[in-house]
């Protein structure tokens, strides 16, 4: 079975889609569309804007989507799922790949949810930080000794995994996760803390954002981060969907998840290699691809 997953924050690069754009009349109509939508023109940023214009996260999350669904998009008939994912922000490149959200839709959620998360981080200060070389349990039971708020956010591989949290507590997470036998206990260059209950008041903005919009049944399951099964009731992707900015990434799970029901390539849409390097890490055994668009 064909499984297709999509990149989250942090794969952008400067002139992430412009190969597309100069090439594909669709591409130019869903760029030039998404420029009208965003209210500036985000296609300037993406192709030849700096690296720090590109870093803003009311730029990042649209251009990364933006990225992944267009080359779903001119990939044609190449592009025949059997389930997806997407990390983090990437579930909503994957629900607009699978038919659950329109382009227009999901576009808007995916800029409301970058400004939701952008107030966010100005309200408490937060951040995050890598944990490499520790079983998930001893990080899970560091985390619940340390006082004020750090959680697990990112379940990333195993062996990987990223906590999130108020900024001292995460300070002294690192410093007990480095006792305890980590290789790196590294605090990372992000905004703030996400997926940890400091965005609740994101999760309730977009929550609310999710709500007004219409979830189509999918043409095929989508594995969401949250509970990390296939999951094909539209109201139960809106409800996992609202829950997904103060709940982990449980990307390990996921995959695993979809190798245990058949999925045997896995093919990464969007900037960079981020998820094929997990996946090898997840499972040897699996084949992962990067998306090509024939000539």
């Amino acid at each position: 079975m064909k499984a297709y997953i999509f990149p989250g924050q942090g794969a952008q690069f400067v002139g992430m889609g412009l190969d597309l754009y100069e090439k594909y009349p669709l591409a130019q109509e869903l760029f030039e569309q998404a420029n009208d939508v965003l209210g500036f023109h985000i296609t300037d940023v993406m192709f030849e804007g700096t690296p720090e214009d590109l870093k803003q996260t009311k730029v990042t999350q649209p251009a990364i989507f933006l990225h992944s669904v267009i080359l779903s998009k001119v990939m044609g008939d190449d592009f025949k799922p059997d389930m997806v994912a997407g990390h983090s922000l990437g579930e909503f490149s994957a629900l607009v790949a699978n038919g659950t959200l329109n382009f227009k839709d999901g576009l808007e959620l995916v800029s409301q949810r970058a400004q939701a998360m952008q107030k966010a981080c100005e309200l408490t200060s937060g951040t995050m930080a890598a944990v490499l070389g520790l079983e998930d349990k001893q990080v899970e039971d560091i985390c619940d000794e340390v006082d004020g708020i750090v959680v697990p956010a990112n379940y990333n591989c195993p062996g990987q995994l990223v906590i999130s949290g108020e900024l001292q507590a995460i300070e002294k997470a690192c410093e007990v996760l480095k006792e305890a036998g980590a290789r790196r206990a590294m605090i990372l260059p992000v905004g703030g803390a996400f997926h940890s209950p400091l965005m609740e008041p994101a999760r309730e903005e977009l929550a609310l954002a999710i709500e007004n919009t219409t979830f189509n049944t999918p043409a095929c399951p989508i594995y969401q981060n949250v509970t990390t099964t296939a999951v094909q009731n539209s109201d139960e992707i809106k409800k996992n969907l609202m829950s997904q900015l103060t709940a982990p990434v449980k990307w390990t799970q996921s995959m695993q998840h979809m190798m245990k029901d058949g999925g045997a390539l896995f093919t990464e849409v969007g900037p960079g290699k981020v998820l094929q390097g997990l996946m090898r890490k997840i499972d040897r055994t699996a084949i992962t691809a990067a998306a090509e668009i024939s000539e």
